[in-house]
C-alpha cells in the first residue's frame, strides 16, 4: 500500500475528484487502482478566497505497480510505503497472573493517562487496580452542574475531580504537538472510537469529541477494564504512600493507604492525577518523593460571537460545515518580556467554573461535539517562571494560584460568581458597569468590575498590550465589547514529578508519575499516549 500526501483539492470538490487526483500523482490507469482511504484530512484556509483540503491517503494497487511506482518515486518525499499504524503490544501475562507473591498494579487516577494505562495494563493481562478520588462520570456531571447552576460545590466531584478527569470537562480536543513517531496516537484514538467516538477523529487534523460523547466514552472503556480483570474503585482518594528508603535516600514504593484506612500493597503504582492534586503533591513531597517547581501560565478567558472567529478565518466560507466552527493559536512577545498565548481554545463553547477548592474561583472552556453555541472562548494567558515569578520553595507556584483564585472568588462577590470585564474597558483601564453584544456563558453568573487587580501587574500590562496585537490577526479580537472573565490558573501542573528513561521517579522505584499532573503531558491525547507508556514500562518491570 502506498501513502501520497499533500493530495491538494477545493474545499468543494466533488465525490470523484479523489480518485482523479489518485490517477494523475501516480501517473496510472483506473484500473490499476483497487482502492484508497483517508488518513488524514486538514485544511489551508492562509487564502480565505481559496481554502484548500489536503489529504494523506493509503492507496492499494495491483502489486506489480505498487513496486514499480516505489521505485518510479524513490525521491518524492510525498510518495512512500504506507507504514505500519498497529499497535503491538510489549508484553503479555500469563493467563493466571497474579500468582504466588505477585502484587497487582495500582493506578492512581482515573482521568485520560489513568484510563489508558489501566486499560493497557489490562489488555497485556495485568489486572489493574484503578483509585479514582472523584466520582463514577454520570454522578460527577450532576455534582458538577449543581455547582454551576446552584453554587453547591463538592471538592472531591467536580470539573477537576473524577472519572474521565478535568479533560472531560473541555472542549475534547484529541490532538497534540508531540513527536509521535510509534503511532501511539493512533492507539488511542482507536481506542476512543471502539468505546463511541465518531470514526472521523481517525482522520480530521483537529479532532475532537466534547463532553457529552466523552461521558459514554469512558463508561465503556471502564466497562472492558472491568472484562478484562481489572477494577475500578471511585470515591477512592489515596490518604499516604508507602515507601521504603534506603541509606543514601532512594525508596522503593510498597503500596499505599487510602482515605477510608485501608492498606493496599505493589510496587508497582502508576501517578497518574491531574494538575489539580495539590494536597497530593504536598503528600508525596512529605512522603520524600522528588518534586521540582516548572513553569505554566495565568490569565483571563475571553469570549467573541463565534461568528466574528469564523469571518475572520473562513471568509466567505464561513458556516462551512467541511470546516465547522474556526479556532485560532495566538501568541505575542511583549516589551516586557513576557510572552502571551492563546489556550484550549473552544469554539462554539462556553466558560465553565473549574475550582475544586472552596471560597475559589477558576474558569475553563468548554465545548460540545456540535461546537454550536454563540460564543468562542479562549484563554489569554501569561507564562510563569518558578526562578522569575515564585523561587521561594516548589509549591509557591501553587500558593500563588491559590492567593489569585481567593481573590477573584471576593472580585466576583463571593458567592463563586466570576469577576468579568469587558475588553474596551480592560484596555482602558476602568471598571465595566454594563453588559455590551458579547453575554458571557460562565455559570453561575459574571460580576462587572476592573480585573486590573486580579493578576500579577506584569501580567496585566503583558494581556493589555497582546490584545490589540490579537487584533491584527483575527479581525474583531479586540471589540469592545467582548468579555474577559477571570481567572485561568490551571493551565497545566506548576511542579513536576521528575522521571528517569525507565519513566518510575528519579528516587522512588515502582512509582510511575504519568500524565498532566506530574508535568509530563498537557491535553488528552498527549495524557493518554503517556499513559500507554508507563504502562508499557511498568509492564516489561513486572514480567521481566
Amino acid at each position: 500500500m502506498l501513502r501520497l500526501n499533500e493530495i491538494k483539492l477545493p474545499l468543494d470538490h466533488d465525490a470523484d475528484a479523489l480518485t482523479a487526483a489518485i490517477i494523475e500523482r501516480l501517473g496510472i490507469g483506473e484500473d490499476d487502482l483497487c482502492s484508497f482511504s483517508v488518513f488524514k484530512r486538514s485544511y489551508d484556509a492562509r487564502k480565505k478566497s481559496n481554502i484548500l483540503l489536503i489529504y494523506q491517503l493509503d492507496v492499494e494497487l495491483r502489486e506489480v505497480r505498487e513496486l514499480q511506482l516505489l521505485e518510479r518515486f524513490q525521491s518524492d518525499a510525498r510518495i512512500g510505503p504506507s507504514p505500519n499504524t498497529d499497535y503491538c503490544f510489549v508484553a503479555q501475562a500469563s493467563s493466571g497472573f497474579p500468582r504466588g507473591q505477585q502484587q497487582r498494579p495500582l493506578v492512581i487516577g482515573f482521568g485520560p493517562c489513568g484510563i489508558l494505562a489501566a486499560l493497557l495494563l489490562a489488555q497485556m493481562g495485568l489486572k489493574p487496580i484503578v483509585l479514582e478520588r472523584g466520582r463514577e462520570v454520570r454522578q460527577r456531571t450532576k455534582d458538577t452542574w449543581a455547582m454551576w447552576r446552584k453554587r453547591e460545590l463538592n471538592t472531591e466531584s467536580n470539573v477537576q475531580f473524577g472519572e474521565g478527569g478535568a479533560g472531560t470537562f473541555s472542549d475534547g480536543k484529541l490532538y497534540s504537538q508531540i513527536k509521535d513517531r510509534r503511532h501511539l496516537g493512533r492507539k488511542v484514538l482507536s481506542e476512543f472510537v471502539q468505546a463511541g467516538a465518531p470514526e472521523e477523529i481517525l482522520y480530521v487534523s483537529k479532532p475532537h469529541i466534547g463532553t457529552f460523547k466523552l461521558v459514554k466514552m469512558v463508561e465503556r472503556m471502564r466497562a472492558e477494564i472491568i472484562r478484562l480483570g481489572g477494577e475500578v474503585r471511585f470515591e477512592g482518594k489515596v490518604e499516604s504512600l508507602l515507601r521504603e528508603e534506603d541509606a543514601d535516600g532512594a525508596g522503593q514504593v510498597t503500596g499505599l493507604t487510602m482515605a477510608s484506612g485501608e492498606t493496599l500493597l505493589s510496587q508497582h503504582i502508576v501517578l497518574a492525577v491531574g494538575h489539580s492534586a495539590r494536597d497530593t503533591f504536598e503528600m508525596l513531597s512529605d512522603q520524600g518523593v522528588y518534586i521540582e517547581a516548572k513553569p505554566f501560565s495565568l490569565g483571563f478567558r475571553i469570549e467573541h460571537p463565534q461568528s466574528i472567529v469564523d469571518q475572520a478565518r473562513f471568509g466567505e466560507y464561513a458556516g462551512n460545515p467541511i470546516l465547522g466552527a474556526a479556532d485560532y493559536k495566538l501568541v505575542h512577545h511583549c516589551d516586557n518580556g513576557r510572552a502571551v498565548y492563546s489556550f484550549c481554545m473552544c469554539p462554539g463553547g462556553t466558560v465553565v467554573a473549574a475550582t475544586s477548592e472552596e471560597c475559589r474561583v477558576v474558569t475553563n472552556g468548554m465545548s460540545q461535539y456540535s461546537r454550536n453555541e454563540r460564543n468562542a472562548n479562549s484563554a489569554i494567558v501569561v507564562g510563569i517562571n518558578p526562578e522569575e515569578d515564585y523561587p521561594d520553595n516548589i509549591f509557591a507556584g501553587i500558593d500563588l494560584q491559590r492567593g489569585l483564585e481567593s481573590l477573584a472568588y471576593t472580585m466576583g462577590g463571593g458567592n463563586y460568581n466570576a469577576p468579568a470585564q469587558l475588553v474596551g474597558d480592560f484596555l482602558k483601564g476602568q471598571a465595566s458597569k454594563a453588559l455590551g453584544s458579547v453575554v458571557p456563558s460562565y455559570q453561575p453568573g459574571v460580576t462587572l468590575t476592573d480585573l486590573s487587580d486580579a493578576l500579577p501587574e506584569f501580567a496585566i500590562a503583558a494581556i493589555r498590550e497582546a490584545i490589540p496585537a490579537f487584533d491584527r490577526q483575527i479581525k474583531g479580537f479586540a471589540m469592545s465589547d467582548a468579555v474577559l472573565t477571570g481567572i485561568e490558573t490551571r493551565s497545566s501542573s506548576p511542579i513536576c514529578i521528575r522521571r528517569g528513561k525507565d519513566y518510575q521517579s528519579k528516587n522512588t522505584r515502582g512509582l510511575y508519575p504519568a500524565g498532566e499532573g506530574a508535568g509530563y503531558a498537557g491535553g488528552i491525547l498527549s495524557a493518554a499516549i503517556d499513559g500507554i507508556k508507563v504502562a508499557e514500562a511498568m509492564a516489561l518491570d513486572i514480567l521481566k
